[in-house]
């Protein structure tokens, strides 16, 4: 009889542990369900490593304080192209992404014909670099609202010109990450939704910027919204009571929900850090911020 009520009451206890919750169940002995999601990779981007070493140096540096992947700049010398994809290939880390540069002097949806014109030329140098260094996104600030320029001509003026692009990202096989900055536009995940579907191209997607909404928002709601739009995340942290941007972890966002947002939706990529540059003591103390990050903690 001992037997069978011990029988009984494992089986009780085994039933009820189905209907609980799986970080309920370490009461029964089981071990705290991790962070769910697929595989994040950590990235560093260009600019923050130190700019007086050689790039050989810096992509070496890279590897050697734990970042698996670099975010690089656009770059117009052929010579300078050539010379990052050398280093890239020797120190056996990868550029993932090509940050943009011609979009906030040029935008896309400024009034003037020439800038539009060198803010395209911009993006096509982006696209190539991308492609030679084996990268497979492109940052693109959209649009710019400005006196002169109201958020629905923002949104009219940029969409056509980045369409005219789409045939040259598709051919060389290169996403083009939208990111909603400090650019007055865009100021909703919601908006920010309807303007990459309204594309309606595999070669648009969503380039979430956690630090750049925190001061009209929350970035795990923005990552709920957006959902598989998102192909690429920057990492950086914002203080809302000094409206600065800090180190990771020590400013206004809550990186457990953030952390938990980004498994829900089964987001599988590269994070890449965007913070000020520093040392080698440095960078290693923000790539384990961001190991801490990707554990939930």
């Amino acid at each position: 009889m001992t037997e069978r009520r011990d029988f009984l009451k494992m089986s009780a206890m085994g039933a009820a542990a189905t209907l609980l919750p799986s970080t309920s169940l370490n009461i029964l002995g089981a071990v705290q369900s991790k962070p769910s999601g697929g595989q994040l990779k950590k990235a560093v981007l260009i600019s923050m490593l130190p700019k007086q070493m050689s790039y050989a140096d810096r992509f070496k540096l890279a590897v050697d304080v734990g970042f698996e992947g670099i975010e690089a700049q656009t770059i117009t010398d052929p010579k300078v192209a050539d010379e990052i994809k050398e280093a890239s290939m020797k120190a056996k880390i990868p550029i993932h992404s090509v940050m943009n540069s011609a979009h906030w002097q040029y935008p896309l949806s400024s009034l003037n014909a020439d800038d539009v014109k060198k803010s395209v030329e911009g993006m096509e140098t982006s696209l190539r670099n991308a492609k030679l260094w084996g990268a497979d996104n492109v940052l693109l600030v959209p649009a710019v609202v400005r006196p002169d320029t109201t958020i629905p001509q923002a949104w009219q003026r940029s969409q056509p010109v980045i369409k005219k692009l789409l045939p040259l990202a598709k051919e060389l096989g290169v996403q083009i990450g939208i990111e909603p900055v400090w650019n007055k536009f865009l100021l909703t995940p919601y908006d920010t939704a309807k303007y990459i579907d309204e594309f309606k191209s595999p070669w648009v997607k969503a380039y979430f910027d956690v630090g750049n909404v925190v001061m009209y928002g929350y970035p795990q709601e923005w990552i709920r919204v957006l959902g598989k739009r998102i192909t690429r995340f920057h990492l950086k942290d914002f203080k809302t009571d000094t409206r600065q941007f800090v180190n990771l972890r020590e400013g206004s966002i809550d990186w457990k929900e953030v952390r938990k947002a980004i498994g829900e939706i089964n987001y599988s990529g590269w994070l890449t850090v965007e913070l000020g540059g520093g040392d080698e003591a440095y960078l290693r103390d923000v790539a384990k911020r961001v190991d801490k990050i990707f554990a939930g903690e």
